[in-house]
């Protein structure tokens, strides 16, 4: 489809999926039994109706190595030579943001000889027919074309607390454009209150989170509803280094999603009908409901097993779980956090990590051990000005060329030969063999060998974690 542009909002944390989820490791990064991830996925959707160069993942700053590595994959897929266009925010500020940041960038840079037409996605859902979504997509660039914002829906049965509805009807001028979509004359967010189910009585329309737009419509409507982001965002170049939007502008940015900024308040939006089973993968139940379970309700996944147990999920990382006699309660085990909840309320998971946030607690950030493109690293032990790691690096690759501002590294060498860059030299080592990387000290460990290299890392400093890696070299676009 020419003229169609598309926005991944790959920048949410997955709160309700914790302990899996988590900070610095969202859910749309995880494959969930699938090739790809949830983001990949989402990637691979929409290249099946536009230009797979014609699609911009918008994202937080903290989340750009692993979107990079994970595009890598795509890139070579579709045998491109150069890399896809991701935009960052320096800080997290919802949706309306971010999506107004992606807008400007398209129009600023695709706008002089056509008007495009943008589809912005988030990257956590799954849909059970491609041709239904794409048809979709079909129906609702006319709209685009027209004038509208455009919603796109599924009709749904049942009311889900967990969901944002849509309240439309026909419209003679909607019809007349494309006879199949609505006009939407209100929306409700989670509907909780008695109230609220009330006016969902009869059809009742989800609202899927993916509008099109074109962006003088989205601009218009923007600066009528959000002043606070459209004066900050018009006259702003968004580039696709890193931040795109320097830090002392963006944080100047109000913390509010597109639906509260624009969707809710617009009278030019319309609905199309997705045509397909969709489903958003923001809590455990929606795992759940997509899982094969066996003849007793149960869904199983990883070292566990089940006596007596019916309409549950047991999940376990690592270590063997075993349930007894429990009926609608899902376990979830990682390496280190535990979350036990019953099967009715895993949309109370979000507040297990605000409390988390409010305590500062590392499990809601990042996990134990943390998978990369050239292999895995598992935390042994932290504290005060030091953090011991094993790095595990598979054959034939090679962590990035980079150094650190605020820490010392010392390897020592378990199992495998160690191929190290250290300033302008090259060292091989063999397991019992150790070596030091001084602050702000070029380096790289890679594998050139057959077998799993792995390492014990031992790390100096007042700062360590992610944010004091700089990238100089890599060979998996993360740089």
């Amino acid at each position: 489809m020419s003229g169609l542009y598309s926005v991944i909002l790959a920048g949410g944390q997955g709160s309700r999926l914790w302990p899996l989820s988590r900070e610095m490791s969202p859910k749309q990064m995880f494959r969930l039994g699938d090739e790809y991830s949830l983001f990949q996925q989402t990637f691979l959707k929409l290249a099946g109706i536009s230009d797979d160069k014609n699609i911009i993942t918008a994202a937080n700053i903290k989340y750009v190595s692993e979107i990079k590595s994970q595009l890598k994959v795509l890139q070579e897929k579709f045998c491109r030579k150069s890399g896809y266009t991701v935009l960052t925010e320096s800080v997290s500020k919802n949706t309306a943001p971010a999506l107004s940041a992606a807008v400007k960038y398209i129009n600023d840079n695709y706008a002089q000889f056509s008007t495009p037409v943008i589809l912005a996605v988030p990257s956590d859902q799954i849909f059970s027919s491609r041709e239904g979504f794409t048809n979709a997509i079909l129906k609702g660039t006319e709209l685009a074309k027209n004038g509208y914002i455009v919603a796109f829906i599924s009709e749904s049965d049942n009311i889900n607390e967990n969901f944002g509805y849509i309240k439309a009807r026909k419209n003679p001028k909607v019809s007349q454009i494309q006879p199949a979509a609505l006009k939407v004359t209100g929306f409700i967010e989670k509907p909780a209150s008695k109230k609220q189910k009330e006016e969902l009585k009869g059809k009742k329309y989800v609202n899927s989170g993916i509008y099109m737009f074109t962006p003088d419509t989205y601009f218009s409507e923007l600066k009528k509803y959000s002043p606070e982001i459209y004066n900050i965002i018009i006259n702003q170049e968004v580039q696709t280094s890193i931040p795109s939007i320097p830090m002392e502008i963006y944080e100047k940015m109000p913390d509010i999603s597109i639906d509260y900024a624009v969707m809710e308040k617009s009278k030019k939006i319309a609905a199309v009908n997705l045509d397909t089973e969709w489903k958003d993968i923001g809590s455990w139940d929606a795992i759940y409901d997509l899982s094969p379970k066996n003849e007793k309700g149960n869904v199983i996944h990883g070292k566990a097993i089940e006596i007596d147990s019916e309409n549950s999920m047991i999940y376990s990382d690592s270590k063997l779980v075993a349930t007894l006699g429990i009926k609608d309660t899902f376990v979830i085990d990682t390496e280190d956090a535990l979350l036990v909840c019953d099967k009715n309320n895993t949309n109370g998971v979000k507040n297990i990590y605000k409390k988390l946030n409010d305590k500062n607690s590392k499990t809601k950030e990042i996990h134990k051990t943390v998978f990369r493109p050239w292999g895995y690293y598992t935390v042994l032990e932290e504290g005060e000005g030091f953090l011991t790691k094993c790095i595990a690096v598979n054959p034939n690759a090679k962590l990035s060329i980079q150094l650190h501002h605020h820490r010392s590294e010392h390897w020592i060498i378990l199992e495998g030969e160690a191929t190290i860059i250290k300033g302008d030299e090259t060292y091989k080592l063999n397991p019992g063999e150790s070596i030091d990387i001084d602050i702000e000290e070029v380096h790289s460990l890679q594998n050139h060998g057959n077998i799993q290299l792995k390492v014990i890392e031992i790390q100096q400093g007042d700062i360590l974690d992610e944010n004091d890696i700089e990238r100089l070299e890599d060979i998996y676009g993360r740089a």
